[in-house]
């Protein structure tokens, strides 16, 4: 297994696709929240809240899960569309295993790179707003939530890449699960219309980075939701990928 490890770790720091994705990601969420954070600072006529100033510095992440979910159909859907699978899996040849590593760097990659992204977001909103009263638990606790979200949508992308293969496909059905279908979800009507929104996707797993008052779910109770998603995905996409040819 330490072999398929450093072969994997070797693919995703080789190719220049993963690292300009993690550097976009990163640029993402430091621009919004320099941008949010200097526009609500200039229109606020008093102190703004801690809780809402962490927020302002977590906006970017909406738009950093779509790059990680991105990255993470890339890692398997690459192989494919280049034919390299075939020679991984000719080296690899227990298909659960490459999979396995495949999944381990990249939550790896993605964790320390998304946490530290995270804080920094966060040091640079809360530097620009200047909230009173803020403790270090309550922004290391939102800089470790915003890691884990952005892991977690890339690896919703990597079981989705997994799943389907094609990369337009899977980008195009993550951006539907992960930004489009969430917003419909919020029209539904009556309380199993509120029941589907709150359970769906990223209307739950977004409840760890900014917690919506209306939601029936916590933010570790909407995250644990959301994995629920992410390892339905990565199910289907290992069922599927010992049952079909390279």
């Amino acid at each position: 297994m330490i072999d398929i490890l450093r072969s994997e770790w070797t693919k995703i720091r080789s190719v220049r696709s993963t690292v300009w994705t993690l550097a976009v990601t990163a640029l993402l969420m430091l621009g919004m929240s320099a941008l949010i954070s200097a526009a609500a600072k200039n229109s606020a006529d008093g102190p703004i809240p801690a809780d809402q100033a962490i927020m302002m510095g977590l906006v970017g992440t909406m738009f950093a899960s779509l790059s990680m979910a991105t990255l993470g159909v890339l890692v398997i859907s690459s192989e494919y569309r280049t034919g390299g699978i075939r020679t991984s899996l000719m080296a690899v040849p227990r298909r659960m295993s490459l999979l396995t590593g495949k999944i381990a760097v990249f939550t790896a990659v993605s964790l320390v790179v998304c946490t530290v992204a995270s804080a920094a977001s966060l040091l640079v909103g809360l530097a620009i707003t200047q909230p009173p009263s803020l403790g270090a638990g309550e922004v290391a606790q939102a800089a470790l939530g915003g890691g884990l979200y952005l892991t977690a949508c890339g690896l919703f992308g990597l079981g989705l890449g997994t799943l389907i293969r094609h990369t337009p496909g899977a980008i195009v059905s993550a951006i539907a699960l992960m930004l489009v279908l969430p917003q419909v979800t919020t029209m539904l009507p009556g309380q199993w219309g509120k029941t589907v929104s709150d359970y769906f996707t990223t209307n739950a797993g977004s409840q760890i980075v900014m917690p919506q008052g209306g939601s029936s779910l916590g933010p570790w109770n909407g995250f644990g939701v959301y994995l629920v998603w992410v390892v339905v995905a990565v199910i289907a996409g290992a069922v599927l990928m010992r049952k079909r040819d390279a």
